[in-house]
């Protein structure tokens, strides 16, 4: 098993104070940074956007993960690789232009991702497996911190990571919603590469030892 990555989301951080935010994340094995950028469409809440992407980027050389929980992702994704973006993940739910939102994400230079909600089944990413960089699961229902991980989501994990192996795919899998100390070692059993905690990241509620 590869390393897996730890990708703490600064929704669970204090915004008045992000710059120590993502030094806490440099300073306890977080290998990229994770933003979530809720439109109030999408999800109800409102976080932030290009701007403070762009603000925090001299911070730190940790990859940002930039999440679009967006309807209309396609209208966000060249403002946010501008803005400092590695990896931009959009919801398969928010557009039907999956294929051409992962071409534009490529075209500029940055890996794509793909994101689905926990009542998506693995089936509905067949056609776009073959040329997605990560795949996120939703463990919770996206739009509020602090949720109870959905246990039938971990299943999701070992079904893509079983579909990787199986037709040599390269993608790899994410999973946001629920983690902290019980519940990171199911999701690492199931095969996830890139694990993604907020509120019990930032409350030492999760014990990464990986």
């Amino acid at each position: 098993m590869k390393t897996p990555i730890l990708a703490p989301s600064l929704l669970s951080a204090d915004f008045a104070n992000l710059e120590k935010a993502i030094k806490q994340i440099e300073e306890n094995k977080g290998g990229a940074v994770h933003i979530d950028v809720m439109d109030g469409q999408f999800v109800p809440e409102i976080t932030y956007g290009e701007p403070v992407v762009r603000s925090i980027r001299k911070l730190t050389k940790l990859p940002f993960d930039v999440h679009l929980m967006t309807e209309h992702p396609e209208r966000q994704i060249e403002l946010f690789a501008a803005a400092g973006a590695d990896w931009i993940t959009f919801h398969l739910e928010a557009t039907p232009h999956s294929h051409r939102l992962i071409q534009l994400i490529h075209e500029q230079g940055k890996k794509a991702g793909v994101a689905i909600c926990p009542a998506t089944p693995i089936d509905a990413l067949s056609e776009i497996l073959d040329c997605a960089d990560i795949i996120l699961v939703m463990t919770v229902n996206p739009g509020w911190g602090g949720q109870k991980i959905i246990p039938s989501c971990v299943a999701k994990i070992a079904e893509l990571k079983k579909v990787r192996e199986e037709k040599k795919y390269n993608y790899l899998i994410s999973c946001d919603g629920g983690i902290n100390s019980d519940t990171v070692a199911d999701v690492l059993n199931a095969g996830v590469d890139i694990v993604v905690s907020g509120s019990s990241f930032f409350t030492g509620k999760l014990d990464w030892k990986y």
